[in-house]
């Protein structure tokens, strides 16, 4: 019987014990509840701050003035390498339409002349600045889904590639090399080096090649140019027509045997094979036997293919694109531009 009795007595102590659990919980939740209730009228009655309920139920919202907007991306952090003393290495531009097609990205710009900023373009490969490099988060942002070949996954970062949506490099931290087999005018001392990558069967090079002859010409010894190919995909003749120009330079008759596919740029454009190319040889009283087993043997198609090798590598994907010095001139500008350029190198 005293069994039975102590067996309810402490059923009923575990019973209270087990309501006040309850009814603490749901102090607790009660309060939690007002509380909230609380926050979302003082942010109703005030205007400013959105409560949780706000920001669950609407992807656009206002206060004080000013419109917030919810996106479904994550925040991308964006490390932007450039140099503040290079004007034409601001970044601004660029941002601003970066921040409409990533409108989460949050930017932290880093000095190239800094150890964080050598480091980072050393470890990332970084050619030109600006450079935009982009963490992981970017894989899961809408733009990447439908921009993918743009980025360059490098150490654990994504480097975007501004060049391909026609933003001009500010500076570049790489320059091209003169190799062997490097078709060249000039003396090797010159002041300024200047070096041209181009393409045959490109219009706007014919025009900007006879530029930029003419005004190196009228700085004697103090230029020398070096010629690079890069003969475009969509250009069928292009490729055939630079290993020509290297048969050619092999004879010591680059200049004349260029500027003559430049005048008949029309006519072998429209060709296939190699018979206008052997021709031009001939009329142009080169050793002819030797052109044809060059030209029949491929023989510098190995430089072609490096020339373009190397472009690629110095993020260049069009022609003309030209080097004065440590200035890069993107497109067949005009011949002021050079010129600007050439006295903006002897003045260093």
């Amino acid at each position: 019987m005293q069994e039975d009795l102590f067996v309810t007595e402490a059923a009923l102590k575990s019973k209270k014990s087990h309501s006040k659990n309850l009814f603490a919980l749901c102090i607790i939740f009660g309060g939690l509840f007002l509380g909230s209730l609380f926050i979302d009228l003082v942010q109703l009655i005030s205007g400013e701050g959105f409560s949780p309920w706000a920001t669950r139920n609407h992807n656009v919202l206002e206060t004080t003035g000013k419109t917030w907007v919810g996106y479904g991306d994550p925040k991308v952090t964006l490390q932007v390498i450039t140099d503040k003393d290079c004007t034409a290495c601001d970044p601004s531009e660029a941002l601003v339409w970066l921040r409409r097609v990533v409108p989460t990205i949050e930017v932290t710009r880093i000095d190239m002349n800094d150890e964080l900023g050598k480091q980072l373009a050393e470890r990332s490969g970084v050619v030109t600045i600006p450079a935009f490099i982009f963490s992981k988060d970017i894989l899961h942002t809408s733009f990447y889904s439908q921009a993918s070949s743009l980025f360059q996954p490098r150490d654990g970062r994504y480097f975007f590639d501004m060049s391909k949506i026609g933003l001009p490099a500010g500076r570049y931290l790489k320059l091209p090399t003169v190799g062997e087999n490097a078709i060249v005018s000039g003396p090797q001392d010159a002041k300024v080096t200047i070096v041209e990558f181009s393409d045959f069967e490109c219009p706007y090079c014919k025009t900007f090649h006879k530029d930029l002859k003419q005004v190196a010409a009228a700085y004697g010894d103090q230029v020398r140019l070096v010629y690079k190919h890069l003969p475009l995909s969509f250009h069928v003749q292009a490729e055939n027509a630079a290993i020509a120009a290297q048969c050619a330079n092999e004879q010591g008759k680059f200049d004349i045997y260029a500027d003559y596919l430049f005048t008949k740029q029309t006519e072998w454009s429209k060709t296939s094979g190699l018979q206008k190319f052997k021709d031009y040889a001939w009329w142009l009283k080169l050793d002819f036997r030797a052109f044809s087993s060059c030209l029949d043997s491929e023989k510098y198609k190995d430089k072609v293919a490096k020339d373009k090798e190397e472009a690629a590598n110095l993020l260049i994907s069009a022609t003309p694109a030209t080097f004065v010095g440590g200035t890069f001139l993107d497109g067949a500008v005009t011949a002021d531009d050079i010129k600007q350029a050439i006295e903006a190198e002897l003045a260093k």
